[in-house]
């Protein structure tokens, strides 16, 4: 059976009767498309007469909102599509409507197979339905010129469908927040312009929920803001959050898909109200289960300030049923941000330099991140652990490498009356001293690395495959140089100044001195190939290392095996 990259699936039963083949539907498409499936919502139209189908508008009412949000959830059992509710021949009842257009609406991804539920017993490939599809879809979007198409009926049957009547109604997904009742069969209102806002992280089923209900109510306009700067800092692991500028362009790409005829302006939101505070022409505001509370917030704030409240329109939480037990229950960018954890995030490097047979992490993280605590996980995994605390210590002693010229630099006033080096004196003395840090630096770095290099041929007389090497100024060193792969270990700030008070019994302040000295978590992630986080309790941290381990295992060269 051919798989495609993309598709369009032309739906054509009514609603009430779509709703329940809807799962086997989907999964009928997902054996079929592998990357972009876009839905197109045709209820009634029949593919089997003889006059060329032509688009026809579709009223938006509670019942077509509810089933796309139900479409999106359903959509959540198949990871690997992008599907897109196209929303061009969806209308709401409205005044000021623009007409349908006559002419081919393009997509970002061509779909080279349309498929369709409608129902026909003869599914020959020289069925008069499939040539009806193909004219169908294509003059309605731009597709690949070798359309194919495919007749989804029998194989969604009837042996698949829940006992219960077919025409129950949707479970209620959307709520205008006001007094009156909504009913499925219920028009919904059109407006000129309107706001929906978030971090649009990843862009997954839940968000384009909200974005299609914003997108239905729209006529004109819709303002979105995309959550930017400081409003990113309490997200969980922002370090792991796309940037602005990619967020931005897949959000586009996917409101142009699905509404072309809108005017999208999306803006950074820098602040908890945006737009929806102050813009008067805005009408209304889509929110979430969760938002809805900031929603009535800006609401109060505008009339505070003599502008009309927005019509609220909250949408239900898509719940993520496959979520883990430290994981929101609901679909969300931060379980998607966790899952990432312990993956390879860039192709790791080639060190054709290093001991053959050995492949070398080099593990770093900012002060209290549980770094070391992660190395002794891999060590108990058998991994062979170098700790560059330990190489510096070796290099400040008497018979230690960085010993003379370390003195040689700093003067015998840095010594013990024994001799050894005081690394509290020295600290004191160049800490917050860019030049006098520099100078140590220039000495000790490369001395740890030659270090560690000695220690790598150990780890090769031992036997061991993988070494890993523990060092909080890693990147900072250059020593990624010497390593196949950076992996870092993040945890928020203010996690990490509890835990560096509690070790160490400094102040708060000298210990976030101390972390505004390093590099911070986001420059580490930049450069890292997997992340790991201490964030939640010993056994989740044990799972995600056993994890990483066991990714990490599938891709080392397997050379050492035949090292012997």
């Amino acid at each position: 059976m051919a798989v495609f990259r993309s598709g369009l699936l032309v739906l054509t039963t009514p609603l009430a009767s779509l709703a329940p083949r809807l799962a086997p539907i989907l999964t009928s498409a997902a054996r079929l498309v592998n990357h972009t499936l876009y839905v197109h919502l045709q209820p009634g139209m029949s593919l089997e007469s003889p006059a060329q189908p032509q688009s026809s508008p579709v009223q938006a009412t509670f019942e077509v909102l509810d089933f796309i949000a139900h479409l999106y959830a359903g959509a959540n059992c198949h990871k690997h599509l992008d599907v897109r509710v196209l929303l061009t021949n969806i209308q709401t009842k409205s005044t000021f409507l623009p007409p349908l257009p006559s002419s081919v609406q393009n997509l970002a991804h061509p779909p080279e197979v349309v498929l369709t539920d409608f129902q026909t017993l003869d599914g020959s490939q020289y069925n008069p339905v499939k040539q009806q599809l193909e004219r169908y879809a294509t003059s309605c979007y731009s597709c690949c010129p070798q359309l194919s198409s495919v007749l989804l009926y029998p194989d969604y049957g009837t042996g698949m469908l829940p006992v219960e009547p077919l025409d129950v109604p949707l479970s209620s997904t959307i709520r205008p927040a006001s007094p009156v009742a909504r009913s499925p069969k219920q028009p919904v209102r059109g407006y000129h312009r309107g706001a929906v806002g978030g971090t649009f992280d990843r862009l997954h089923n839940a968000h384009k929920v909200l974005l299609s209900v914003a997108c239905i109510l729209a006529q004109e306009q819709l303002v979105v803001g995309v959550a930017d700067k400081d409003l990113l800092k309490s997200k969980l692991l922002p370090e792991l959050l796309q940037p602005y500028a990619e967020r931005v362009e897949h959000l586009s790409e996917f409101l142009v898909d699905i509404k072309p005829s809108l005017t999208f302006d999306v803006i950074p939101l820098l602040d908890p109200y945006g737009p929806a505070g102050f813009d008067p022409s805005l009408e209304f505001l889509v929110v979430s289960e969760e938002t809805y509370r900031g929603g009535m917030a800006a609401n109060r704030f505008r009339l505070e300030n003599d502008l009309e409240e927005l019509a609220l329109y909250q949408i239900q939480l898509v719940k993520d049923e496959s979520h883990k037990e430290h994981e929101e229950e609901k679909v969300s960018s931060s379980n998607f941000r966790q899952r990432m954890l312990g993956k390879l995030l860039r192709p790791p490097n080639k060190r054709p330099e290093l001991p053959s047979g050995l492949y070398v992490l080099g593990l770093t993280g900012i002060s209290g991140s549980g770094k070391s605590s992660i190395a002794q996980r891999l060590k108990g995994l058998g991994a062979f652990v170098i700790d560059s605390d330990h190489l510096g210590h070796r290099a400040y002693a008497p018979s230690g490498p960085a010993y003379q010229p370390v003195v040689e630099a700093f003067g015998t006033d840095i010594l013990h009356k024994d001799g050894i080096i005081n690394r509290k004196v020295l600290g004191s003395r160049v800490f917050g001293n860019k030049k006098q840090m520099k100078i140590l630096t220039d000495i000790m770095w490369p001395v740890i690395a030659k270090l560690a290099r000695e220690e790598m041929d150990r780890a090769v007389a031992e036997g061991k495959d993988v070494c890993v090497i523990d060092a909080a100024m890693l990147l900072e060193a250059g020593w990624q140089n010497m390593v196949h792969e950076v992996w870092t270990v993040v945890i928020p700030e203010t996690e990490a100044v509890r835990r560096i008070v509690e070790r160490d019994g400094l102040s708060e302040a000298a210990a976030q001195s101390r972390l505004q000295s390093q590099m911070s978590g986001q420059q580490l992630v930049d450069q890292s190939h997997v992340v790991l986080s201490t964030l939640w309790e010993p056994h989740v941290t044990q799972l995600q290392v056993e994890k990483a381990w066991n990714l990490l295992q599938k891709r080392i060269p397997k050379i050492h095996h035949a090292r012997d």
